[in-house]
């Protein structure tokens, strides 16, 4: 896989000058559609944020498949679904009516604990976190992980299909209007309000998307 010139050479940098990370959704892309946007961004390193690294549908995106094509293609892989995944393996996570309550999973060591990986390999590698979903406001990529990468300090730059790059202020004002919050999502003069708004609004979409298991069930599998 030969890399673009346009993503250059080393991380890719905020406008505060911090390092900003990529996600992309694999969607129903062929094996060399899907290497050709990592080419184009120069991606180094793909994590795989899915807690089930497999797709009946399309094997090449199952975990050791990946893995297999991103090495000849000189991307490295690295796991994190167990600790960043959207179908956590923990009863704790999961509210009263069976859905994962995202706000809750965050607070938790192992969530904790594959942000603070993420963020070590942000800062020397070109990364991107890696799920099902193309578009990232369906997805617990967005919903979950970036909020808190966000806090972190990072840009988030989301690979849509293509190979176009939203920007995480972008995705946000989407999901802003899809919610109802239009009338804040351009507001630069009220940060605090469109912060609230926001918030309000990926609670909204988390009901609607977060994964969800019967509720009568004592643990989640």
């Amino acid at each position: 896989m030969s890399r673009s010139t346009n993503g250059g050479t080393g991380q890719p940098r905020t406008q505060a000058g911090g390092a900003a990370i990529f996600t992309v959704g694999h969607s129903s892309l062929e094996a060399a559609q899907f290497c050709e946007l990592l080419s184009k961004h120069a991606v180094d390193l793909l994590i795989d944020v899915r807690s089930r690294p497999a797709s009946a549908r399309f094997p090449h995106f199952s975990g050791a498949a990946l893995e297999k094509l991103l090495e000849a293609e000189g991307v490295a892989y690295l796991f994190l679904g167990d600790e960043l995944g959207g179908r956590p393996d923990d009863a704790a996570a999961y509210g009263s009516d069976g859905v994962v309550d995202y706000r809750v999973r965050r607070k938790s060591y192992a969530f904790k604990a594959g942000i603070e990986r993420v963020e070590r390999e942000a800062g020397c590698r070109r990364v991107a976190l890696m799920c099902a979903e193309e578009d990232p406001i369906e997805c617990h990529r967005f919903l979950m992980v970036c909020p808190e990468l966000v806090a972190g300090g990072f840009e988030l730059l989301h690979i849509r299909r293509g190979g176009r790059v939203e920007t995480q202020r972008d995705a946000e004002d989407r999901l802003l209007h899809i919610t109802g919050f239009g009338d804040v999502a351009a507001n630069t003069l009220f940060p605090e309000a469109r912060a609230r708004a926001l918030e309000e609004a990926l609670a909204l979409r988390e009901r609607q998307c977060a994964f969800r298991v019967d509720p009568n069930l004592v643990e989640p599998w």
